[in-house]
């Protein structure tokens, strides 16, 4: 074959087959596509023995150009030696006059890590390889993937945001009735035993009434502040109306550690709140009752039961804690704290 000829099959190889090898009789390369220069770590090729360079992994006992020939036609599931080398699938088909063999391979299913890998692209694939248009669909899925996924992740991060919302007091920050409604539901289902505050503020009107809204806005959430002080990561403080608040304590049914909790909370609220330069004076009233004081406890009766001995605190003088049922023993010998 002439030079010119020569030069013109390899340019047509090269276009229509740009993964292509050409092996001697030997088993050296004599040609190969310019993609597969490029998945050699130096790019040379040509005269390196095809044994030395690649390991045919299937079918088994493939070791020669003569081996090459008896599987002419036949799939070959091939690799560059060495750690990580590329894997390609490939056929071989002999060359005229017994010159040797001719090689093409492909990426097969790894195609997208080479591309990658590699940094192939539209130019290293014959013009009718179908291979670079798959790889822009996968793209475009992966892309709509993620697309989905973010979009999924801002989904569920807007519906925790607003089941939040829609648990917590947007003035104070604590959790709202509804969230205590939940919370005591929850805790009788699981049969935790718990005990139940419920707070009003006196005077409070007072302050609304002397220094405006502002300042009362601001004694609620100073109140709010003292509560979550006062209290254990896992207990629920709620606000559940203008200027009363609940705190539902689990697994605390000691009545003298309650009224320990209950006093500690007056004193902290009896002391001045400052508001532009002005005091703000205010005091506690609280109720409480114990769930394992109930054959079967229930948040209606609980509640109501607070509240009750809320009331009764505060027909005595304001500023105290009273423990339902109001007794002798259940009152406790700790003496409430008054304010005035």
């Amino acid at each position: 074959m002439r030079e010119t000829e020569v030069s013109m099959t390899t340019q047509a190889l090269d276009r229509l087959m740009p993964m292509h090898l050409c092996l001697s009789a030997t088993g050296h390369i004599f040609a190969c596509g310019p993609t597969l220069r490029k998945l050699v770590p130096d790019g040379r090729l040509i005269g390196r023995g095809f044994f030395d360079l690649f390991e045919i992994r299937r079918p088994g006992g493939i070791a020669s150009v003569q081996d090459l020939h008896r599987r002419a036609g036949n799939r070959l599931y091939l690799s560059l030696r060495g750690p990580g080398g590329q894997a390609f699938r490939g056929i071989a088909i002999p060359l005229a006059d017994g010159l040797g063999i001719l090689l093409n391979l492909s990426f097969g299913i790894e195609i997208i890590d080479a591309v990658r890998h590699h940094a192939l692209t539209d130019a290293d694939f014959a013009a009718t390889d179908l291979a670079v248009e798959l790889l822009y669909l996968v793209e475009a899925k992966s892309a709509v993937m993620e697309e989905l996924r973010q979009l999924n992740l801002r989904l569920h991060g807007a519906k925790a945001a607003a089941e939040e919302q829609a648990l917590t007091d947007m003035l104070t920050g604590l959790r709202n009735r509804r969230a205590l409604d939940h919370a005591l539901v929850q805790t009788i289902e699981r049969d935790i035993p718990f005990g139940l505050m419920h707070i009003d503020l006196d005077f409070f009107k007072t302050v609304n009434d002397t220094l405006g809204h502002a300042a009362g806005d601001h004694v609620l959430r100073q109140v709010a502040r003292v509560l979550v002080d006062e209290t254990r990561t896992g207990d629920t403080v709620a606000r559940v109306g203008g200027d009363e608040f609940t705190v539902l304590l689990p697994r605390q049914t000691d009545p003298a550690r309650l009224l320990t909790i209950a006093n500690r909370i007056i004193a902290k609220l009896k002391q001045p709140m400052d508001f532009e330069g002005n005091p703000c004076r205010i005091s506690a009233s609280i109720g409480m009752t114990i769930s394992t004081l109930y054959p079967t406890p229930t948040p209606e009766q609980m509640v109501s039961d607070a509240d009750l001995a809320l009331y009764a605190g505060k027909h005595a003088g304001r500023g105290v804690a009273r423990m339902h049922p109001a007794s002798e023993k259940t009152s406790l010998t700790e003496k409430p704290l008054r304010t005035g």
